[in-house]
């Protein structure tokens, strides 16, 4: 991978970060070496094993440091920041990808597939959007953990990834770690630093420098290498990706407070009220101009971290072996034991795929013109997927507009606007979809198949005719029949009509994946 060079200059803007110590200056990263294997050779120096005092020690040992600049682009996510990490990130960086939980607030979406595993995009699953960035950033290394329906979540990282993530001396892998009970510990993932500490084990012998720790349902497209970079560049034990954030949305996030250094100095995990308004900060610290800075007055985490190795085992073996999660426990406890936690700015589109609504804004929002919230379009930070070997879709007599359309669909003599069409989607004569996202099928039926499905008194897959479809999710496999109205003309919010193989939540219906609806139904 091709890098391009350049000298920090100091800028009137400038952070301040302190540099290590004298210990720590002894050994530079150029003098790490490695074995061919990541399980295998001496073992990783750093300077964050020599700062492992800290865990311990206290503040005491940052006070006595002289301070240097170093110019915001070192920490910052932009194009122009320079990047140069030594040693690269596919040989000293662990992918930790946390597949969440049950995931109530997607259902049903989560009804028969863990939340990584819901599809994105008309070709996409969730988890493909961290497993790429990690790829792109030459991070090879990747575990997903979860517990929930993992079943459709394994069988699409094995088909996507497996066969293309290893080779001479590049030992790389995506691989499903499920929750499991043990003699020494019978319960389940109880939380996201739970789930971590569980298989500590496992991540322990990986002769690694740092953990990155993700979330498989987030929208973006983030250069790791350039988040990796500053918590080094830093001195940092912990560095928490944030990003500037409205009020509207601030109280679904854990806030945080930083100082001119960019170390965090206080943090709340989703403040409500009188709690919500102390967070308020002044974000033209993170760079904005004055009116961004008005209209997004919270700092809000990712819920990405990067966390050196020998601190997240010390943080979680010795300091807090009782902690379930990260965002309202060991961050906010690393942080007053005075360990340096920094904030790295993000400031471009990112969304938390964690309700129906999002789910549903994120997939439309990749239809807007002329620019879409989410390109799946950048050759230079591809989104991979599993390769599926499906014809160019056929489209006779259709009039489409401001829609994205899947591969291998079939659709004939419809209206389609602004909307989402997934693989494999069969509409059929006259029928209308507008503003919904069609997730496609797993698989095609046979003409014979279609024949023998009439005769029972079942239906094909796909769209019927004559049939209206406007502001719904239709989960794969559906079967919807001819002259069929999903349109909730009642503008019902809320309903829950399982047996009858939909929902409705904020207003949008959700079709359940293999649902029946027959002709003539009207939602």
């Amino acid at each position: 991978m091709a890098v391009s060079m350049g000298t920090l200059k100091p800028s009137p803007h400038s952070f301040i970060i302190e540099p290590i110590d004298n210990a720590d200056r002894a050994i530079s990263f150029q003098s790490l070496s490695f074995a061919s294997s990541h399980l295998s050779g001496d073992k990783l120096i750093s300077p964050a094993s020599l700062r492992s005092r800290r865990c311990s020690s206290g503040v005491n040992s940052y006070r006595s440091r002289t301070p240097v600049i170093v110019s915001p682009k070192a920490v910052s996510d932009s194009t122009n920041a320079q990047t140069c990490l030594d040693p690269d990130a596919s040989r000293s960086v662990l992918g930790i990808i946390l597949g969440g939980g049950a995931g109530t607030r997607l259902y049903p979406l989560t009804k028969k597939r863990a939340k990584p595993a819901v599809p994105l995009g008309a070709n996409y699953r969730l988890i493909d959007i961290s497993v790429s960035n990690c790829i792109n950033c030459t991070i090879s290394k990747i575990y997903v953990l979860t517990q929930f329906n993992s079943a459709s979540l394994n069988r699409h990282l094995s088909r996507a990834y497996t066969s293309n993530m290893g080779g001479y001396k590049n030992e790389g892998f995506v691989e499903v770690l499920a929750a499991q009970q043990s003699p020494e510990n019978p319960n389940w993932f109880q939380g996201t630093a739970d789930a971590v500490r569980q298989y500590l084990w496992l991540f322990e012998e990986h002769n690694v420098l740092e953990y990155l720790i993700l979330a498989g349902d987030h929208l973006y497209r983030m250069d790791y290498e350039k988040f990796i970079q500053a918590h080094r560049e830093s001195d940092a034990d912990i560095t928490v990706a944030a990003l500037p954030m409205d009020e509207k949305r601030a109280s679904a996030f854990g806030l945080m407070k930083i100082d001119e250094d960019g170390r965090i100095i206080e943090f709340a995990e989703k403040p409500k009220g009188e709690q919500l308004k102390a967070m308020q900060v002044d974000t033209t610290i993170l760079g904005l101009d004055d009116e961004k800075a008005r209209e997004k007055p919270y700092i809000a985490s990712m819920g990405i971290y990067v966390v050196s190795k020998d601190v997240m085992l010390n943080l979680l073996r010795e300091r807090f072996p009782a902690a379930n999660d990260f965002g309202s426990e060991v961050i906010p406890g690393a942080t007053s034991i005075g360990l340096r936690v920094k904030a790295y700015l993000f400031d471009d589109y990112w969304e938390d795929i964690g309700t129906i609504e999002a789910f549903y804004n994120a997939n439309l929002g990749i239809t807007k013109k002329p620019v879409p919230d989410f390109s799946f379009y950048d050759r230079s930070a591809p989104i991979y997927t599993q390769p599926r070997y499906l014809p160019p879709s056929k489209m006779l007599d259709a009039d489409i507009t401001d829609s994205v359309i899947g591969e291998g669909c079939v659709i004939k003599s419809c209206k389609i606007h602004h909307s989402v069409i997934g693989l494999r989607s069969c509409i059929s004569e006259e029928a209308i979809i507008e503003d919904t996202l069609l997730m496609g099928a797993d698989y095609y039926e046979t003409n014979a198949d279609r024949i023998l499905l009439y005769a029972k008194g079942s239906l094909p897959i796909g769209i019927g005719k004559n049939s209206h479809i406007k502001r719904a999710i239709i989960d794969k496999n559906a079967r919807i029949g001819d002259n069929v109205k999903i349109i909730n003309s009642d503008n019902v919010q809320e309903a829950a009509r399982e047996s009858d193989g939909y929902f409705i939540h904020s207003g949008l219906v959700t079709v359940i994946k293999d649902a029946l609806i027959p002709s003539g139904t009207i939602i």
